[in-house]
């Protein structure tokens, strides 16, 4: 056996229907495509939603609201979070660099420092904005926070 008379089992590969080759092909005239109307001709493509003239999905729904494309997105960590962490890996200063490492915020995100819970330590905090609560509460208990 060589390269040269390798073959395929047989049965296991057909030929392609030819269509559009004459009469004989039991494929010509129509070519399989039926009489008349926009899908036998050549060129025809169904638009996207199209509901054969019924007035489609998207535009039988009420369109309302926007989305405010300045609109800043914030992970939100809030004060018992940074408590349990603090509980648990002893850190002295929380960083967002702290808060990835630890699974709490994602790569490229936004870090705001909200006042549920009580904080018990004294901490350094640094994020990217903190709400007037979480910020009180911190430097009640001798922390300080900085905004990046």
């Amino acid at each position: 056996m060589s390269l040269h008379n390798l073959t395929p089992a047989k049965g296991s590969v057909k030929s392609s229907k030819r269509i559009a080759r004459g009469q004989g092909s039991g494929h010509g005239g129509t070519s399989t495509r039926g009489h008349k109307g926009a899908k036998s001709r050549s060129g025809y493509s169904k638009k996207v939603g199209f509901e054969g003239g019924q007035m489609p999905l998207q535009r039988r729904v009420p369109k309302f609201g926007f989305k405010n494309i300045n609109r800043v997105e914030y992970k939100a960590i809030n004060l018992d979070i940074i408590q349990s962490l603090i509980d648990r890996k002893s850190v002295t200063e929380i960083t967002p660099e702290v808060l990835k490492e630890n699974g709490l915020v994602g790569n490229n995100e936004l870090v705001k420092i909200l006042g549920r819970g009580e904080l018990k330590a004294k901490i350094s905090i640094t994020a990217h904005k903190f709400s007037q609560t979480a910020k009180a509460t911190i430097e009640a208990q001798g922390g300080n926070c900085s905004e990046i």
